[in-house]
């Protein structure tokens, strides 16, 4: 099943831009996220992420094994 991917405009702390499926308790409101698209898992969304993010990483709570950090 895909589900919808976004990329958080605001960064961390740390430096990370986090990648959340549409379904993540703690997705960004619209206006501080960018779509990424469809994906099958997190992995192919944080890849297209870091073309625009170097600094891409998973979320945590919805993608933990995309989470480096």
């Amino acid at each position: 099943m895909k589900l919808m991917y976004y990329v958080s405009k605001i960064r961390q702390d740390n430096g990370d831009h986090e990648v959340h499926h549409e379904t993540c308790r703690v997705v960004p409101k619209p206006e501080n996220r960018r779509a990424l698209g469809e994906f099958s898992d997190c992995k192919d969304a944080v890849s297209a992420a870091k073309e625009i993010y170097p600094t891409a990483d998973g979320c945590k709570i919805c993608s933990p094994s995309c989470n480096t950090r």
